[in-house]
């Protein structure tokens, strides 16, 4: 398990050289106001927008008691947007993160987890709300919630491969998908497809290992999953080898069709490579207006 404070402190000294980010939505320039000028939509403000039903993960102190008592179900009052913006992190923690091919190379998921952090950082440097999937964290700013998302990448799940949730994206939101997308692909399109109807925009971006790009196998191999649970052995590991890339090419023009279809953008990123260059990626692609 990866220490909260460790990954906190490779996180900021990855982001530090950056810029601050902001995540611009399609209608962040223009809701960007000064003085009391809201835009209606729900946020931060002070002005009073609507009433919605209150959601798990909402604090009862936010709860409107009065107009609950006229319902059987509790209300929250939405403000008027104003100037953050929301943006939910996806990041894998699956067995498959855990992956590294040399010592000297981080595992997947250590990259992953260290990019999500940055971007997250990045972002709430910037004055946004960052949070995670699933309601698991709520989109917040603040010192206190870098911490907390920190705790909650520190843990690995138990499934071998990690699948996205789409569950807690706030309508004309951003995401940001962070994976090796190495397994089953059917909720990573029912995700997306979930959160364009929501009006979320966003980025995948897959994290590799330079061992699955290159299949440098021969001879007998036996493949295992990293939790152990799927094996395949073969005696002529290099005939496998064109099927192999074929597939993971495929794979990889299906998550750049996916993206592009919702409005997403895509990329890859191996942990041989540069992590800032990586970041910069985000910075760009979580910025640009779509």
């Amino acid at each position: 398990m990866t220490e909260p404070l460790a990954l906190r402190s490779e996180a900021e000294t990855l982001a530090s050289p950056l810029p601050a980010l902001l995540a611009e939505a399609e209608h962040l320039a223009t809701a960007v106001l000064l003085g009391e000028h809201g835009r209606r939509r729900a946020g931060v403000g002070d002005t009073f927008w609507q009433y919605r039903p209150a959601q798990p993960y909402d604090e009862a102190r936010s709860i409107d008691w009065r107009r609950s008592a006229r319902s059987d179900s509790n209300f929250v009052q939405d403000k008027e947007w104003q100037i953050a913006q929301s943006i939910i992190l996806w990041v894998d923690q699956a067995a498959s993160m855990s992956f590294h091919s040399d010592d000297n190379l981080p595992t997947k998921g250590q990259r992953a987890r260290t990019l999500g952090m940055a971007t997250a950082i990045l972002l709430i440097r910037g004055g946004e709300r960052v949070g995670l999937t699933g309601l698991r964290l709520p989109p917040r700013s603040g010192e206190a919630q870098l911490m907390q998302m920190a705790q909650l990448l520190s843990t690995q799940d138990d499934a071998d491969y990690g699948a996205p949730e789409a569950q807690g994206m706030l309508p004309h939101s951003r995401a940001l998908f962070i994976s090796d997308f190495m397994g089953d692909m059917a909720p990573v399109e029912a995700a997306l497809l979930r959160a364009a109807d929501r009006g979320v925009r966003g980025a995948l971006l897959q994290v590799l290992d330079p061992q699955e790009e290159a299949f440098p196998f021969d001879g007998r191999t036996i493949f295992e999953s990293m939790s152990g649970t799927l094996s395949h052995e073969t005696l002529k590991a290099g005939d496998l080898k064109t099927r192999y890339l074929d597939r993971l090419a495929e794979r990889k023009d299906r998550l750049a069709h996916l993206a592009r279809t919702t409005g997403w953008q895509f990329s890859t990123h191996h942990t041989g490579e540069s992590a800032a260059a990586a970041l910069l990626w985000l910075y760009g692609a979580l910025e640009r207006r779509v």
